[in-house]
């Protein structure tokens, strides 16, 4: 039996409602209908993203979403997304996934830049 089925299965708590979505809450497992990306189409993501970053290339987050959407375009017709992600999915798709990290990048100082740069231009 996997693990929705188990979920499914197991008593709910009272005061929980008897709904699926709940009793997904409370395994720690999403409907399949809502989710965006497939298991496999997120793990190829990750495994790009995790590309990326190790060649020097890291992606900017607000571009995750127009790439989950090229990956949902290939499926097949019946199952192809019309509309790119909401707004919060690359959030919750970081959260999902922990070995992604996020790092705010800081400009260099440009009077730091320049005492590096100008004697290397003027020679």
């Amino acid at each position: 039996m996997d693990q929705v089925s188990q979920v499914l299965a197991q008593s709910l708590l009272n005061g929980v409602p008897r709904t699926y979505a709940a009793r997904a809450e409370q395994g720690g497992e999403k409907a399949q209908s809502q989710r965006y990306l497939t298991p496999d189409e997120e793990k190829a993501v990750v495994r790009f993203l995790l590309l990326m970053y190790s060649l020097g290339k890291p992606v900017r987050i607000k571009f995750i979403p127009s790439l989950a959407f090229s990956v949902a375009r290939r499926r097949c017709a019946a199952n192809r997304a019309s509309k790119p992600p909401g707004k919060n999915w690359p959030r919750a798709f970081q959260k999902r996934h922990p070995e992604l990290k996020s790092r705010r990048v800081k400009a260099v100082d440009w009077q730091r830049h320049e005492k590096n740069i100008y004697p290397k231009i003027t020679h």
